[in-house]
């Protein structure tokens, strides 16, 4: 599978590259990212997939040294590179008119002195790392992410994502995004109604706060006379969990974060390639299914 998905990485590779040569580089973008995608597909380092002999045989000359490697993926070109590659791969092909937005803990080992992440609420209590902020559709695609330390608020987050990205429709979450801070920015697009149970439970008053338009309805659909739509979606959001389970149940997948992967300029890159490979795992299922 690991060469099958390479192979599938060099033809969507191909297609995002073209026009992008340098006489001035010993190494194309290309090159680099090449290098790249084939240390996350075996879960290994850069500088194991920078030695020859960790190579098939038709490629086996012309491998960037650890340092070249470390310097040109920080750089603008090859970082463009590779959100072409993920976008390509990822993004929604049909517009869609249901989300899910929810965050997958990513923990890190409580020793370590990665002082870019935080300590937050995770699967079972307190842990340190990150956290996979992600907007998906109904087909596991991805409208969009980030990436953010563990006790960054999940609304915070969810504010920034929706900001940005290009859906409509109904968005559903778990009462821990009930806001009106987070309505309002559904308001302000004017396309989206965020669903969500209330935080603290149905049946309450809604205080002497003024409450957003989009509130109002989301609270109207959930716990008015006839809920069964609003029931109907919020039963639904239950996919995102598998979505996020489809990141780590195979050899490739996102399973957890590697000792190699700290501080979040890593994180961001490492958790971007898992995500570009499991789309493209997906589709390859498909293909084969058809």
């Amino acid at each position: 599978m690991e060469h099958q998905l390479y192979r599938a990485i060099l033809l969507v590779l191909k297609e995002c590259d073209k026009g992008r040569r340098r006489a001035d580089q010993d190494y194309q973008d290309d090159v680099i990212v090449r290098v790249w995608y084939w240390a996350v597909i075996h879960d290994r380092p850069v500088s194991w997939a920078c030695r020859r002999e960790h190579w098939p045989i038709w490629w086996r000359a012309g491998l960037p040294s650890d340092s070249t490697m470390s310097r040109r993926l920080r750089s603008a070109s090859v970082q463009q590179l590779l959100h072409q590659v993920e976008r390509r791969v990822t993004a929604p092909t049909d517009p869609g008119l249901f989300w899910k937005i929810d965050g997958k803990p990513l923990v890190i080992s409580g020793c370590s002195k990665d002082r870019q992440a935080g300590y937050g609420r995770a699967a079972g209590g307190q842990a340190k790392g990150y956290k996979l902020h992600a907007v998906v559709g109904p087909r596991g695609t991805l409208a969009s992410w980030r990436i953010a330390p563990m006790n960054k608020d999940e609304r915070v987050m969810a504010e920034r994502l929706l900001k940005t990205a290009a859906i409509q429709g109904y968005v559903v979450a778990d009462g821990n995004y009930d806001s009106n801070r987070l309505h309002a920015v559904c308001d302000r697009r004017g396309n989206l109604q965020l669903v969500t149970p209330r935080r603290y439970g149905p049946g309450r008053g809604t205080g002497h706060r003024r409450q957003t338009p989009g509130r109002l309805r989301n609270i109207a659909l959930v716990e008015g006379p006839c809920p069964r739509f609003a029931e109907g979606l919020l039963h639904d959001r239950d996919e995102i969990e598998r979505n996020f389970g489809q990141l780590t149940n195979w050899g490739g997948g996102l399973n957890g974060l590697p000792a190699w992967v700290r501080t979040y300029r890593r994180v961001h890159r490492w958790v971007q390639s898992k995500l570009t490979l499991t789309a493209l795992r997906r589709q390859l299922s498909n293909q084969h299914l058809r």
